[in-house]
């Protein structure tokens, strides 16, 4: 296998989530799913590509952690986006069909050296109120109680579900430690992919937030993209049309992700790095 690192998401140049990106093959789900181990990432991408009518070329792409496959991955979709621009070989304006789970949506890559801006739409987000047996036991194992929160949480779902938490502050946020085990059996038994927990938006839509993930072997993600989308649809019928997260400070990668919203549909962006692809063993 050849792969390329690429950092997604990148922050002022730097940090941005490293993910493994590669042509697929004839592998078996088994060895997809040794690649982000193997790469020293949390997840992988496999590229391949589709047959689609005229027009901008189009490309399936499969999503694997170590724990097995996933249905869509956001950031993993900025990663391949800035992949087959740095492929294409030439800088400007790149625009591409991206085909996953069976959905077929637009990508843009606009490639500057060895930097590439990247949006897609994505979308429709699917929002509801958790049930109270779902508050009380991820809560607790977050750390959190419900006298503690900003404001209600949310169940939010682009094709897996996961639980949006707001905390009062970023100090709030910088301070939590929850109980993987604890966290883990929770959203196991509720099927939530994890728990995004974000600080009240300023002013000018920056946002801070962590995602946590066990239950797909990812204890903290650097880059959530899929549900910085959730939160951007759930902001956008608060009249907040325009944020910009900032994850990863805690896992000394900052990485910042941009989604703009326009009711269910949403679109995200960030800036990616990618470097030339090499041998994976």
């Amino acid at each position: 296998m050849s792969v390329s690192v690429v950092r997604a998401c990148v922050r002022d140049g730097g940090g941005g989530s490293p993910t493994a990106v590669l042509e697929d093959g004839p592998y078996d789900d088994e060895e997809r799913r040794r690649v982000p181990e193997a790469a020293g990432t949390s997840h992988a991408v496999f590229v391949s590509p589709a047959p689609g009518p005229d027009g901008p070329p189009v490309f399936t792409l499969r999503f694997f952690t170590s724990e097995g496959e996933l249905p869509s991955c956001g950031h993993g979709t900025v990663a391949a986006l800035g992949h087959l621009a740095a492929r294409a070989g030439t800088t400007g304006t790149h625009r591409m069909a991206l085909r996953v789970a069976g959905r077929t949506f637009p990508g843009r890559a606009v490639r500057k050296g060895p930097y590439v801006g990247v949006d897609f739409t994505y979308g429709p987000v699917v929002l509801r109120r958790p049930d109270p047996a779902e508050s009380a036991l991820v809560l607790p194992a977050l750390g959190l109680d419900r006298p503690a929160l900003g404001a209600e949480p949310r169940v939010a779902s682009v094709g897996r579900p996961r639980l949006l938490v707001p905390v009062d502050s970023p100090a709030a946020l910088a301070a939590l430690s929850p109980d993987m085990g604890r966290l883990r059996a929770a959203c196991d038994r509720f099927g939530f992919l994890g728990c995004y927990v974000y600080a009240a938006p300023s002013p000018s839509g920056r946002v801070a937030a962590r995602m946590f993930a066990p239950s797909i072997g990812v204890p903290e993600d650097i880059a959530n993209a899929n549900s910085t989308a959730c939160l951007a649809a759930h902001l956008g019928e608060l009249g907040i049309r325009e944020i910009h997260v900032d994850m990863g400070g805690s896992l000394g990668s900052p990485a910042t992700i941009r989604a703009w919203s326009s009711g269910p549909e949403v679109r995200l962006g960030g800036d990616v790095l990618v470097p030339p692809p090499g041998p994976l063993t």
